[in-house]
């Protein structure tokens, strides 16, 4: 398959097949018996004269579903009444055949390919060698499809020896493949294949020391930017020559005698260097469809040369609560609370204490004075699946065990256990991610009570002693893949207060709805339909000069209620398919984004809008909408507006920095040796603190240009945003809570 993550895709229509909606009922039944493999079901429909090919609004087939589950005979009863192995769907542009690879299922692969399926398309069968599927890639080569040489160059790449003898068969040898699979095997240190590539005749190319010859320069390493502010990265190790781009993955780069290189993995694409006086001044990224030009700049250590750290001693004036996820209304602002720069972990510096917190979550820590609150829920399973990381999986974590889900106060200053109290116990109601828990959205605050939403268990509103003041039970919150609605992935939506109300946005495959409740009593206030799928962002409330507004994140639209009622207010489109990022605000505007394929928004939108406030396709802004980049939402972390400017994080560590008023970038930078993030940036006088999920805590100085000030590891995985107050930052581990604090 041409993906490796689920948000990397290649093209998007968005369109449904005009069904009735009696027909539109009975395909469902049809896409849910292929799904189930039930093969009596789905004899019975097409019996009945049922379109074998009939297409869900993302353009998916019942073959893709009953592929993707990996259900062999309804694949095969499809087949034989004339189901299409060659079909693209409408949004990920993939076929059930590809489906198939990508799940690595040999039989049906096969099955698909004696049934007509397509091998013209090389991708497959690179899909296919990347899935390990031996006797699939021998039977497409076996048939004539195309790719041979990428395979064989793959195998070398990552010393599969059966991948190489494979392919190695099927290669039409000439002196250039030869070369060029000698280098890739020579960097390797494969002794074997080496061997073997030198009996068929294969030589190593005479070194030349002319930089233009299109040899691995030396010089080429470095950092090149566009005048948009993106980031290429060349660098040579062990004789390859890499490129990366905004902190993507290295792509191997291909020998050649002059000065374009070609991507040995990605056909059509290449990189042509210029030259000045035979200095390298900038790199060009040559694509089908257009091309992007790279200026060479210094190093970013050169840029940004390491300075001592000074602490700020400062002493807490006006120690601020955190009431809910990312603190008061999502800001994550905490200036005046002066938390330290520093921290290790193993020798204990600035570490205030740390507790064991059993289970598995990631909801962020509230407080309020020296009440800690933080929920979690603890499997029986003790073994059960869980990943973290930059990787793409749909499919839900296997763990149909007993959960315990609890509450607990900690004490600030010490980190003690005041009380916990259990919430629920028993067999989830729906599954999670395999990079989630069941215990995601983070608990909400006003003092004197303590709500805490435990996803499809329900909510539970709680006193200050632990008492608990009423539950409520919202339904099955099936959020998950649009894809496939079957698909389970947890509920992670943060709870937040209202004046004396509690308000919960309840975004899931069907029926979603928002809706407040009585802070008191748990009696629903309003409650409010939502035409929308899927989401996992958490509402804000804007307070504005004339109204309030209750922002909300979501695929179909960006919307605003009155928090009050839930009357609509307005309405924004198009936005991603899937919102995880939360709206946050400075003083006239609201910032929404969106991060998954193909649309990656960042809206600056003015408040006191009506209606439909969306703007033409061919202009970024209008009169509810400030400014709007199509380009450049961040996926999972939200972003966060400072000091005049707007920051957003990507999952692989892209920082980018907005002028908040304009949205002119200031910057665009990766932030090095962070690996994959998921917890929100905060901030607190002047620094930006942005938590990896391996890698520590990295803190940023706030403004136009970018410096790293310290890295500081935590030794957890960090999933769940920091909460910071009186001096102290709270970082939640995936075992312990951490308090940090300066400690002269």
């Amino acid at each position: 398959m041409n993906f490796k993550s689920f948000f990397l895709a290649t093209a998007f229509i968005l369109f449904s097949m005009v069904l009735s909606a009696q027909d539109q009922q009975q395909a469902e039944l049809f896409w849910k018996a292929a799904r189930a493999n039930d093969v009596k079901t789905l004899k019975e429909f097409l019996d009945k004269g049922m379109d074998v090919n009939v297409k869900n609004r993302y353009g998916v087939t019942a073959l893709s579903f009953a592929s993707d589950k990996g259900n062999l005979a309804a694949v095969e009863l499809l087949l034989e009444h004339g189901a299409d192995p060659n079909l693209k769907d409408s949004f990920y542009g993939e076929t059930p055949l590809g489906w198939a690879i990508y799940k690595k299922n040999a039989a049906i692969v096969k099955c698909m390919i004696n049934h007509g399926g397509d091998l013209k398309n090389e991708d497959l069968v690179q899909g296919a060698a990347g899935a390990g599927l031996t006797e699939v890639v021998t039977l497409m080569l076996d048939k004539g499809a195309p790719g041979a040489e990428k395979v064989l160059y793959n195998a070398i790449s990552s010393d599969d020896t059966t991948m190489f003898s494979i392919a190695f068969v099927h290669v039409k040898m000439n002196d250039t493949v030869l070369t060029e699979a000698l280098v890739y095997a020579t960097a390797t240190k494969n002794e074997k294949m080496i061997a073997r590539l030198k009996a068929a005749g294969a030589r190593l190319p005479e070194k030349t020391s002319s930089p233009s010859s299109g040899s691995f320069d030396e010089a080429l390493k470095g950092i090149y930017k566009s005048k948009e502010m993106n980031k290429a990265e060349l660098d040579i190790a062990e004789g390859v020559l890499t490129a990366s781009f905004d902190g993507s993955p290295p792509f191997r780069l291909k020998l050649t005698t002059d000065s374009t290189y070609l991507f040995a993995d990605i056909p059509g694409l290449s990189l042509t260097v210029q030259r000045i006086s035979g200095k390298i001044t900038g790199i060009t990224l040559i694509q089908p469809e257009r091309t992007n030009s790279y200026f060479r700049v210094a190093d970013q250590d050169m840029v940004n040369p390491k300075k001592a750290v000074v602490e700020d001693y400062t002493r807490v004036e006006r120690p601020v609560n955190w009431p809910s996820f990312r603190g008061t209304d999502a800001t994550g602002i905490a200036d005046g609370q002066h938390p330290p720069l520093t921290w290790d972990m193993k020798n204990g510096t600035n570490m205030v204490w740390k507790t064991y917190i059993p289970g598995l979550s990631h909801a962020s820590p509230v407080v309020w004075n020296n009440h800690i609150f933080i929920i979690t829920a603890s499997s029986s399973d003790t073994a059960s699946e869980y990943r973290v990381g930059l990787f793409g999986d749909v499919e839900p974590a296997n763990d149909s065990s007993s959960h315990l889900w609890k509450i607990y106060c900690l004490d600030k200053l010490t980190g003690e256990i005041r009380w916990e109290k259990k919430a629920f116990e028993g067999v989830p109601r729906v599954k999670r991610h395999v990079k989630a828990s069941q215990a995601n959205s983070t608990p909400v605050t006003n003092g004197e009570f303590v709500v805490a939403l435990f996803g499809s268990e329900g909510m539970i509103c709680y006193d200050f002693n632990g008492k608990e003041q009423w539950r409520k039970d919202l339904g099955i919150l099936d959020a998950g893949w649009f894809f496939n609605e079957d698909t389970q992935w947890g509920h992670a939506s943060s709870p937040v207060i209202y004046g004396n109300t509690v308000v919960v946005q309840c975004d899931r495959s069907k029926d979603s709805f928002i809706a407040a409740y009585d802070l008191k009593t748990g009696n629903e206030v309003w409650k409010v339909r939502r035409d929308e799928i899927s989401s996992w962002g958490t509402p804000t409330v804007y307070h504005g000069k004339l109204r309030d507004e209750l922002v909300t994140n979501a695929s179909r639209f960006i919307r605003a209620y009155n928090p009050a009622t839930g009357e609509e207010l307005w309405r924004l489109a198009p936005n991603s398919e899937i919102t995880v990022g939360t709206p946050v605000f400075n003083d006239s505007l609201i910032f929404v984004t969106g991060g998954y394929t193909p649309i990656f928004p960042v809206y600056a939108i003015r408040p006191g809008g009506k209606g439909d406030i969306s703007i033409a396709d061919s202009v970024n802004s209008g009169e509810s909408v400030a400014w709007r980049k199509k380009r450049g939402g961040t996926y999972m972390p939200t972003p966060i507006a400072y000091q005049g400017y707007l920051y957003t994080l990507a999952n692989q560590g892209l920082i980018i920095c907005y002028n908040a008023a304009t949205g002119e970038i200031k910057y665009k930078e990766t932030i090095r040796g962070g690996g994959a993030f998921t917890a929100s940036p905060v901030a607190a006088d002047g620094k930006i603190y942005c938590t990896s999920e391996e890698n520590g805590v990295f803190v940023i100085k706030a403004g136009p240009d970018y410096e790293l000030i310290t890295t500081n590891p935590v030794g957890e995985i960090c999933m769940a945003t920091p909460a910071i107050t009186d001096g102290l930052i709270l970082i939640r581990g995936q075992h312990h809570l951490f308090c940090i604090g300066l400690r002269k």
